[in-house]
């Protein structure tokens, strides 16, 4: 029977042969774990995948809704031309700060704008600026709120624009309706907003690898 040590291995393989070693990304997870920030970041393969993603798209404005250390907003700002922009959020000071340090690490300040405070309250201004819309989106942050930020995002989306929400599985109890856990309730209900709203055509994956038993859901606006 498969279980984590192969899961793991696969994972490993893929990394290995696939993406090149990069210093100023291992020292991204170095920095924020010496910092004590929760390992909530995406696997290698799984930030290259965003990375290919944004690049098929060709997408020059991301939003990313949950920051952590920056990991994952290098490999997106990584994807896009040098006058474009990523603008992360970060409801923790502490995890805003390592990221800030890391971003600058990886050179990328000048096209990475991290907004420090509570995402619902930051997405809010983010609208009143009335910026350009979005091209990308990820949403990565607690999960209770991820039918807000889909709303959020909806504002500040375009036709053609991709939302990717990471966690969706729960290890499984995604499928669980009777599941007091807040974060499965809030993937699900995320999931019956995607489906009954009619601007999104989605699709949903299950993954298994180095971060466990997991997966994401992906949507495009189409009108």
């Amino acid at each position: 029977m498969l279980n984590q040590k192969t899961w793991n291995a696969v994972d490993n393989y893929f990394s290995d042969v696939l993406i090149p070693i990069d210093t100023v990304l291992d020292n991204t997870l170095q920095n924020s774990n010496a910092a004590g920030l929760p390992q909530h970041n995406v696997a290698p393969n799984q930030g290259k995948l965003l990375q290919l993603l944004v690049q098929m798209q060709g997408a020059r404005r991301i939003l990313e809704i949950g920051t952590l250390g920056g990991y994952s907003t290098i490999w997106l700002a990584r994807a896009i031309p040098s006058d474009g922009c990523v603008v992360t959020l970060e409801a923790d000071p502490k995890h805003a700060e390592v990221a800030v340090r890391n971003i600058a690490r990886a050179n990328l300040t000048n096209i990475v704008d991290v907004r420090v405070g509570k995402a619902i309250d930051t997405l809010a201004k983010l609208y009143k600026e009335d910026s350009p819309p979005y091209d990308f989106i990820f949403i990565d942050a607690d999960k209770p709120s991820n039918p807000d930020y889909l709303k959020w995002s909806l504002k500040l989306s375009r036709p053609g624009t991709v939302i990717i929400a990471d966690n969706v599985v729960r290890n499984g109890e995604v499928a669980n309706s009777n599941s007091l856990d807040p974060k499965v309730q809030g993937v699900r209900k995320f999931c019956e907003l995607i489906s009954s709203e009619p601007r999104l055509s989605s699709t949903a994956i299950q993954t298994v690898g180095s971060k466990g038993y997991d997966g994401f859901a992906m949507a495009i606006v189409v009108r």
